[in-house]
């Protein structure tokens, strides 16, 4: 099955999915005022890595290009890729890692965000600054140097990893006091908001389903969610401006090693709903929702026309899942907004399908992640030029991923970016010139 790149082609093929479906799509450009700060329309940029900043942690050449296309093409929200907050919780010597001693350098980007968007479209996106720890997928200096919430036998199987690399409550309360001064930071360097990272399995995110864990954060609900509820708590009291979070609401893992889900596996919103209420009452009035695990089965959040394996679904009904479980969440939590994931596969019939789903009040925002990677200038199309153009449409051919799965790789759209990208892919993948 591949990307929809003619609207007839998915209106056939819909027929066996019932993916609400509307002609009219103004409810994009539609504006949003949440907490004093302007969303000017209803398409958001989602935090993809570049890998590609300094090995100090500050945006590099490649980084500056991606966001410089991205603000010249016209999203309302952008969400700033994920950026740690301590040394051992980069994903790779490469990842952005915001400090005091490099704060000039995010300040610098955040203005040239906002001046290129002003410039080329007259009107400033909303940036969040995505903050975390990589936990288990840590590798600071290039090798696995995993720091894990509990022992996953489903990930670890015959090889688990050594007990004395599950964190201690001290250090959650150390990673919490982190998160809460990288908020403080971010706020300084410019950004509309934070995002506390608490999905795709990273140490936050991890402890969500932390039930066989010990102590003040496993076990119930409370301790499971702690991290996040008082790193959120914290960053509220410390800062001025939006508090959110990127949160996984369904691992698509067996119990009881899986937030989000009952004892048959399948998606449970009741404590992901309690959650988003916990934190609306924190002062969270925006989260971004996504589901599974890129790094064990990328499928559920990013439906792919060809990857390392061959799921056993269609990819519209991964698409499916998200969307009509962030409608679920919205439900059970009105006041919040929310931001939808999983939208890319859709290719040229993505805005008509998010524009049926925001205007029934199922979410607020339509996201988009790899798109933003081949096709940055998305939303003027959408808004200005009558819809997406089937040549500049992500393919969903996982290229951007084998690039990232590679020692040094830095992703990007070997496709439609080709000029930079496929180069790239050549050296780290062996693909063909």
């Amino acid at each position: 099955m591949n990307v929809f790149l003619n609207k007839q082609d998915f209106i056939k093929e819909n027929e066996n999915f019932n993916l609400p479906f509307s002609d009219n799509t103004d409810i994009l450009s539609a504006k949003l005022v949440l907490d004093g700060h302007v969303f000017p329309n209803r398409l958001a940029a989602q935090a993809m890595e570049g890998c590609d900043g300094t090995y100090d942690g500050i945006p590099d050449v490649l980084t500056k290009r991606r966001y410089n296309r991205i603000a010249a093409g016209g999203v309302g929200t952008i969400w700033f890729e994920a950026t740690a907050v301590m040394p051992d919780g980069r994903a790779n010597p490469r990842q952005l890692y915001i400090t005091q001693k490099n704060l000039d350098a995010f300040k610098q980007i955040v203005e040239d965000i906002k001046t290129t968007a002003l410039k080329e479209n007259g009107v400033e996106p909303q940036i969040f600054l995505q903050l975390t720890h990589s936990g288990r997928y840590s590798k600071p200096c290039g090798v696995p140097a995993p720091l894990i919430a509990y022992n996953n036998p489903i990930y670890e199987g015959d090889t688990p990893i050594s007990p004395d690399r599950i964190v201690s409550d001290d250090y959650l309360d150390r990673v919490s006091e982190h998160l809460v001064a990288g908020a403080v930071l971010a706020e300084k360097a410019g950004f509309d908001g934070c995002d506390i990272k608490c999905c795709h399995r990273y140490l936050n995110s991890e402890l969500l389903s932390a039930y066989t864990r010990k102590g003040r954060y496993g076990g119930n609900l409370e301790n499971r969610t702690r991290l996040l509820r008082e790193s959120v708590i914290g960053a509220k009291k410390a800062t001025n401006f939006l508090v959110s979070s990127r949160l996984n609401v369904f691992d698509a893992m067996p119990y009881p090693y899986g937030f989000g889900v009952n004892e048959k596996s399948e998606f449970d919103m009741t404590e992901p709903a309690w959650l988003i209420g916990e934190l609306y009452k924190a002062g969270v009035r925006i989260l971004n929702i996504t589901m599974g695990n890129p790094y064990f089965n990328p499928h559920i959040n990013r439906p792919f026309a060809n990857g390392a394996y061959e799921p056993d679904e269609h990819p519209l009904t991964g698409v499916k899942r998200v969307l009509s479980g962030t409608e679920e969440l919205k439900k059970a939590v009105p006041e919040m907004k929310l931001i939808c994931s999983a939208v890319t596969f859709l290719g040229v019939a993505a805005p008509n399908v998010t524009a049926a789903y925001i205007e029934k009040g199922a979410f607020d925002f339509a996201g988009f992640g790899r798109t933003i990677l081949a096709y940055p200038d998305f939303a003027n199309d959408i808004l200005k030029n009558g819809g997406m153009d089937k040549n500049k449409c992500c393919l969903c051919c996982s290229k951007c991923t084998e690039i990232m799965r590679k020692p040094g790789g830095t992703p990007g759209c070997v496709i439609r970016d080709s000029e930079v990208y496929l180069p790239i892919y050549q050296k780290l993948c062996g693909g063909k010139k």
